[in-house]
C-alpha cells in the first residue's frame, strides 16, 4: 500500500523521485503494448501499475494529456532509431535504404498499433497544441527520411518528395493496423515489412 505522500509500495521496490516519471511512462507504454489505447491510458491506471498513490503522478504530469505526451516522445525515439537502423542496414544503393526505411516504418505500426495511434493523434485527447518535446521528437523522427530522400533528388524536389514518401507509408501502415489488409500483416510485422517493401517499390502510374 503506497504511503500518503505518494512514494511506492517498499514492496516493490521504491522509485527515487527522479524515477517516478520513467516509472509511469514505462507502465503507459506497457498498458499499449498490451493491446490498450490511448483512451484507456490515464494518470490513476499507471500509478496503480507504477505502485504509487493516485495523485503521486501529478508531481510531473499535470494532466492526462501530458503524459499522453510523454509516452508518445518515447514512441516517436523508438521510430526514429528503427529508422535509422533500416537507413544504416539498406544494401546497395541509397534508395535500397529508403525503401528499408519504408518498410521499417510499417513494421513498427504492425508490431505497436496502440502506440503508432497515440503519436500520430492520440497524444492531442484535448485538441491543443503539441508540447515542444513531442514536436522535437517527430521530426528528429521524419529527418531520418527526409535527409535519405535529399540525397536521392534534386534539392528543390526534396520537400515534396520527402512528404509523398512519408505519406505513401505512412497510410499502408494505418490501412495495415486498421485491419483493412489482412490480419497476416495486421498481426506479423515481418509480414507487413515485406508487403510495404513489395508496394514502395512500384513505380508510378506513367501520366
Amino acid at each position: 500500500m503506497s504511503t500518503s505522500r505518494g512514494e511506492p509500495n517498499p514492496a516493490k521496490g521504491g522509485y527515487h523521485h527522479g524515477e517516478l516519471r520513467e516509472a509511469l511512462v514505462a507502465a503507459g507504454l506497457s498498458i499499449l503494448e498490451e493491446g490498450g489505447e490511448a483512451a484507456s491510458l490515464g494518470l490513476r491506471e499507471t500509478a496503480r501499475r507504477a505502485g504509487v498513490s493516485a495523485m503521486a503522478p501529478y508531481r510531473h504530469f499535470p494532466d492526462k494529456d501530458a503524459l499522453l505526451a510523454a509516452v508518445a516522445v518515447v514512441g516517436f525515439e523508438r521510430l526514429r532509431a528503427a529508422l535509422a537502423a533500416a537507413d544504416r542496414g539498406g544494401a546497395g544503393s541509397g534508395r535500397e535504404a529508403l525503401y528499408a526505411q519504408g518498410a521499417a516504418y510499417v513494421a513498427f505500426a504492425s508490431a505497436q498499433p496502440g502506440l503508432f495511434r497515440l503519436m500520430f493523434g492520440g497524444a492531442r485527447s484535448g485538441g491543443g497544441a503539441r508540447p515542444p518535446a513531442l514536436c522535437d521528437a517527430s521530426a528528429a523522427a521524419y529527418a531520418v527520411l527526409s535527409e535519405r530522400v535529399a540525397t536521392l533528388v534534386p534539392a528543390a524536389e526534396a520537400a515534396d518528395e520527402a512528404l509523398r514518401s512519408w505519406a505513401l507509408v505512412h497510410g499502408i501502415a494505418s490501412l495495415v493496423i486498421d485491419g483493412l489488409l489482412g490480419d497476416a500483416v495486421r498481426t506479423d510485422p515481418r509480414a507487413a515489412a515485406a508487403l510495404a517493401d513489395r508496394l514502395v517499390r512500384l513505380e508510378p502510374i506513367p501520366s
